[in-house]
């Protein structure tokens, strides 16, 4: 449906996997966070039906993900990990617009480019992975947020104009590229 402007650089590959229980335990919680998320749009937007739906598939799927990373971590004998700010999904929401219809709009976009960069991310590192279960964990992970990303394009469209979508869109993909040039690499999906 759309493409992004940075593409991640072997560098943050190779971040992760030579800390990959720091990237698992990050993960965890990015899915934790995405669950909390699709809950939020569903309690804010009652009247919705076909986003009410979605974001209570959304939530419970974010949901399986979580507990398949800390299953992970468990064999591992690696702990959970506390929850940290993601200054990357924090700059994005920097771009949230005052007004309930703009905010709408805002929030479904930003949640679809969030899932188009993990998508892009996760499959770096289910190409980086030795043939066994973490790689296909990951090839299959990466599919599902390509899924994620397409649904809340699809979503901001049912709602709002297609070329009201597909402007601020841009706007949105422009400024996550400056976003992922700024940050340092580490040991985290963002």
């Amino acid at each position: 449906m759309f493409e992004l402007e940075f593409n991640t650089p072997q560098q943050w590959t190779d971040t992760v996997l030579a800390d990959f229980d720091a990237f698992l335990q990050d993960h965890a919680a990015a899915e934790k966070k995405a669950s909390g998320m699709a809950l939020s749009m569903l309690s804010h937007y009652p009247d919705k039906r076909k986003l009410v739906k979605a974001m209570t598939d959304l939530a419970l799927e974010e949901m399986i993900h979580f507990k398949q990373v800390v299953k992970l971590l468990t064999e591992r004998d690696v702990n959970l990990g506390d929850d940290k700010k993601d200054p990357y999904v924090n700059q994005l929401r920097g771009m949230f617009r005052h007004g309930k219809e703009v905010f709408m709009l805002d929030r479904l976009l930003v949640a679809a480019v969030i899932e188009a960069r993990g998508h892009e991310r996760f499959a770096l590192i289910a190409e980086a992975l030795p043939p066994g279960k973490d790689k296909e964990f990951y090839t299959a992970i990466a599919k599902s947020e390509e899924k994620h990303k397409n649904l809340f394009v699809e979503l901001a469209y049912e709602y709002f104009d297609k070329e009201e979508v597909d402007a601020r869109l841009a706007e949105v993909i422009t400024r996550e590229a400056q976003i992922c040039a700024s940050l340092p690499y580490r040991a985290a999906l963002h």
